[in-house]
């Protein structure tokens, strides 16, 4: 299927309320500390507005974005992403006990064998201790490995605590569209953020690692492209089934 149909199809997936996205508990995968305000802050927004504020867990210490840099070595910039991601939840109305961090290498997150095992079952203990009931992570075409490793994780949750999955596109928006994508026709739903846009617009701001004024001494370095903010700081979110 052509990415560009495909991303069609799931603009033009049907409405849902909330209660058929999301009972009780929610375990938010992100593979790096922006994504979960990328691909679900509206929903997260809703989740607190309801009163059953979900679990994010930010899977990487974020610092592959400027790898070159002198000013901001690994320890300063792993800070200022969690410094960042706590700013940008609390836009969202989550309370900071409510986000952890796994400081997992950014780009290299584990696909098989014991660390993921190891980071799996962390993760299943996280959500039996909460009581979750679903599990949302990356979309599986998303182009990134870490998104990738992320989606293979919350499949193993699935067999092993039966959790229900779904998938938030991030990177998968930017797919041009010729592009062949190995993808069956999706199925899911949106869900009406309108009334938490400007919520979750403030919480991809806070990011301001990721735009490129504040470091700028990495000419390799990371910056949020235009197109990606266009595409998700919408009155939507979309949320794939397995």
């Amino acid at each position: 299927m052509k990415a560009g149909v495909l991303q069609g199809m799931l603009r033009d997936l049907p409405m849902a309320p909330l209660s058929a996205i999301v009972s009780g508990t929610a375990l938010i995968l992100a593979p790096h500390a922006d994504d979960e305000s990328l691909g679900c802050g509206g929903l997260i927004a809703a989740c607190c507005a309801a009163g059953h504020p979900p679990i994010v867990v930010i899977l990487t210490d974020g610092v592959g974005s400027h790898p070159h840099s002198h000013a901001w070595p690994a320890p300063r910039l792993r800070a200022q992403r969690q410094h960042e991601a706590q700013h940008a939840v609390s836009c969202l109305g989550l309370v900071p006990e409510r986000l952890i961090f796994l400081n997992l290498p950014d780009t290299r997150v584990p696909h098989e064998e014991v660390m993921f095992d190891q980071v799996v079952r962390e993760l299943a203990r996280l959500s039996k201790s909460h009581g979750c009931a679903v599990v949302l992570a990356p979309w599986r075409a998303d182009p990134h490995c870490d998104h990738e490793a992320a989606w293979k994780m919350a499949v193993a949750l699935r067999q092993s605590c039966g959790l229900r999955v779904l998938a938030y596109p991030v990177w998968g928006w930017l797919i041009p569209a010729e592009t062949e994508v190995d993808h069956e026709r999706p199925t899911g739903m949106r869900l009406d953020i309108a009334p938490f846009r400007a919520a979750k617009a403030r919480a991809v701001g806070m990011y301001e690692s990721q735009y490129g004024n504040l470091i700028t001494d990495d000419p390799t370095g990371f910056s949020l492209p235009k197109e990606l903010l266009e595409a998700l700081i919408t009155d939507f979110e979309v949320f794939v089934d397995p």
